[in-house]
C-alpha cells in the first residue's frame, strides 16, 4: 500500500539532488554576511524566513511544475536534458568557485532573507528544475508528490539547522572545509547533471523510436 504513494528510490534521489543543489553549507560564508549586522535573534529569524520562502517556491514547482509543463507543450525528456544541462553549469560555478560568495550587506534589500536568500540563493533555478524533473520521473503523480514532497520538507530542515547554527559551523569547519565540501558537492551534482541528461536522451530516442 505504501509503494502506490511513496517511492523510497526517488526521496532517496530527489533529497540528495536537492539538498547537493542548494548547498546549505556553502551558503553559509553568504548568509553570514548579510546579517552581519543583524542580532542574534535577528539573524535567528532570517534563518527561518530564508528556509520558508525557499520551502515554498521550491514546493509551488513541484505540485503545480506537471501543469506548466502541460501548459508550455514540454516533455519530460526535454526537462531532463534542459534540467541536466543547468544544473551541469551549477557545478561547474560550485567546482570554479564563480558563485558570489560575500555580496555587499549595503547593496542588499532591507529584508535579505527573502531576497537574496531564500531566492535565488537558495531556491534557484538550478533546484527548481531538479525538483520538477524529480516529480515528473515518478511512477505516478500522487507517488511523486509524496516523495518529493517528503525530500524537500527534510532538506529544509537540514537547511534551517544550518544557517540557525551558522556561526557555530563557521568556526567549527572554518573557511577551508567549506570550501573543501563545496567542491565535492559539485563534482557529485556534475555526475548527477551528466546521468540526467543521459536519461533524457535515451528516453527522448525511445520515444521517437517508438512513435
Amino acid at each position: 500500500m505504501l509503494a502506490n504513494i511513496f517511492d523510497l528510490t526517488l526521496f532517496a534521489t530527489a533529497l540528495t539532488t536537492i539538498l547537493v543543489i542548494q548547498d546549505p553549507l556553502g551558503a553559509i560564508p553568504i548568509f553570514l554576511s548579510l546579517t552581519s549586522r543583524q542580532t542574534d535573534a535577528e539573524r535567528t529569524c532570517s534563518a527561518r524566513q530564508a528556509t520558508l520562502v525557499s520551502f515554498a517556491v521550491i514546493l509551488a514547482f513541484a505540485i503545480f511544475g506537471r501543469y506548466i509543463l502541460r501548459f508550455l507543450g514540454i516533455t519530460v525528456p526535454a526537462l531532463q536534458i534542459s534540467g541536466g544541462l543547468l544544473l551541469l553549469l551549477v557545478a561547474l560555478e560550485l567546482l570554479t568557485d564563480k558563485t558570489d560568495e560575500h555580496p555587499d550587506p549595503d547593496s542588499v534589500a532591507t529584508n535579505a532573507a527573502l531576497v537574496p536568500l531564500g531566492t535565488p540563493l537558495l531556491a534557484g533555478p538550478g533546484a527548481i528544475v531538479a525538483t520538477m524533473v524529480a516529480v515528473e520521473s515518478a511512477s505516478g503523480p500522487v507517488v511523486g508528490w509524496v516523495s518529493v514532497t517528503a525530500a524537500i520538507v527534510v532538506t529544509h530542515l537540514v537547511i534551517w539547522v544550518v544557517l540557525r547554527f551558522s556561526v557555530v559551523l563557521h568556526r567549527l569547519l572554518g573557511e577551508s572545509a567549506i570550501q573543501v565540501l563545496t567542491r565535492v558537492f559539485g563534482l557529485l551534482l556534475a555526475a548527477i547533471a551528466v546521468q540526467m541528461m543521459a536519461d533524457g536522451v535515451i528516453a527522448y530516442i525511445g520515444a521517437v523510436a517508438g512513435a
